[in-house]
């Protein structure tokens, strides 16, 4: 079992990086477990803060990336581990060029609430060379990004991820694991890069645009949600009733829309 995370001393919780530290080693070892890395992975960890993942991770990998925002915790990170087990890139991970770090990749991390789904796009960026990604999130986004069709949370984050990927759902988190502690439970997902896609879209962006146009007004019939984006004859071409409700739609169904636009 992993040994209660070590704080570093002094160092106070910055709200504009959204840091809730991961202190509950029964937390870590079943995150620990669900990743199960082995000597040879190329692990990335994102925001490994005060090293909570950190450390129990490396004690089954002779080395590691993280990437780290915040220099204090950096720095303390670099005292902590010697550069030949722990690559430590101070660095914003929505500006980072993961594509550098090689192929493979497995990505973990306790993410901010305030740029999760911001960094989960840009991700999908670089899915060629990601083999999966275990994120611990905020319950509700979880949900929603597992969510399947008919369910009240699926929308655009659910379409646009399962685009890309497998997504499970792990297990739940409690507020009491972090200090300090969030208002809000959070859940570990697992996201694993399809190869081959199970339906590619022929023109990504019309995809893309669709799925946000239509989720923009989700109590409306796809007819009226995307007056503006797709003609009647698309939906006839696609083979599907214009009556229906956006939540209803499979992703695949969505590509078949896009790819029935003239």
């Amino acid at each position: 079992m992993a040994r209660a995370p070590r704080a570093v001393a002094g160092h106070v919780p910055r709200r504009r990086f959204g840091q809730n530290f991961l202190v509950d080693p029964h937390v870590v070892d079943r995150i620990v477990a669900a990743i199960a890395p082995v000597p040879g992975d190329t692990l990335v960890e994102i925001g490994p803060g005060q090293g909570a993942l950190t450390q129990p991770l490396l004690e089954h990998l002779p080395h590691m990336h993280a990437v780290e925002i915040d220099r204090d915790l950096a720095a303390a990170l670099a005292r902590r581990f010697t550069p030949d087990r722990l690559t430590l890139h101070q660095a914003d991970a929505l500006q980072f060029d993961f594509a550098g770090l090689g192929q493979s990749l497995r990505i973990v991390g306790n993410l901010p609430y305030n740029i999760s789904s911001p960094l989960l796009f840009r991700l999908t960026e670089y899915r060629e060379c990601i083999r999966d990604c275990h994120f611990m999130l905020q319950r509700e986004v979880v949900e929603r990004m597992a969510a399947p069709p008919g369910d009240k949370t699926y929308g655009r984050l659910s379409v646009m991820l399962q685009y890309w990927y497998a997504v499970q759902r792990l297990f739940r988190v409690p507020p009491g694991a972090f200090r300090p502690a969030p208002q809000v439970d959070s859940a570990v997902v697992r996201l694993t890069p399809l190869r081959p896609l199970a339906s590619a879209a022929r023109d990504y962006q019309a995809f893309s645009r669709i799925v946000t146009d239509a989720f923009s007004h989700r109590r409306k019939t796809l007819r009226n949600a995307l007056r503006d984006t797709v003609p009647l004859e698309a939906f006839h071409a696609a083979g599907m009733d214009p009556g229906r409700r956006p939540e209803t739609l499979s992703v695949v169904e969505f590509v078949r829309l896009s790819d029935a636009l003239p």
